[in-house]
């Protein structure tokens, strides 16, 4: 019998939820950030509050979870509907403390997932001057795919006056969100 897609996202979602094993919670929820890519999914990956599911995983200790979380959400906030429900859930925020991540792909996926869910209302927050602060440090790094992606961040997300209050309080700090390793 040929499963229907939210019966088989069902399944993903209850198995991630009643199984110990974290290798199978790992496996299940890289399957579901990957459905997250398919505009198709949206609705029914809504229905199965799975945006919570990913928002409440990138609190774990797990930084494979966490990488495939992040990876989720900015498959699924590229949708208009999505984006507001995330950042409606204070999803900003835990976007964010993924920038400190030492896992490169969860930083890759926090910058582009901060990116996408910049709008008028959320500008404020997804600029905030640690997060400038941050992306500044990050276009400095040796790693091409965080420098560039970080610049671009800076030029396309914040304004000058941003940036520039950014450089001149980081010149007084040596604190701060560590860059990931590669």
């Amino acid at each position: 019998v040929e499963l229907g897609r939210l019966e088989y996202l069902q399944a993903l979602v209850t198995e991630f939820q009643v199984t110990d094993s974290p290798e199978a919670k790992e496996q299940v929820l890289a399957n579901l950030a990957n459905f997250a890519y398919d505009p198709k999914n949206y609705e029914y990956l809504r229905q199965l509050q799975v945006l919570d599911l990913f928002l409440d995983t990138l609190t774990e200790d797990s930084e494979t979870l966490v990488e495939f979380a992040i990876g989720g959400l900015c498959n699924l906030c590229l949708d208009r509907t999505n984006k507001d429900y995330i950042l409606e859930a204070n999803g900003v925020e835990h976007v964010i403390n993924c920038l400190s991540s030492s896992n490169e792909e969860t930083v890759m996926s926090a910058v582009t997932t901060l990116m996408y869910l910049t709008t008028p209302q959320s500008r404020q927050q997804t600029t905030a001057l640690p997060v400038v602060e941050c992306m500044l440090r990050f276009s400095l790094s040796a790693n091409r795919r965080l420098s560039n992606l970080a610049t671009v961040f800076l030029e396309d997300y914040c304004t000058p006056p941003q940036v520039e209050e950014a450089r001149n309080l980081s010149k007084h700090t040596a604190v701060g969100i560590p860059l990931p390793k590669d």
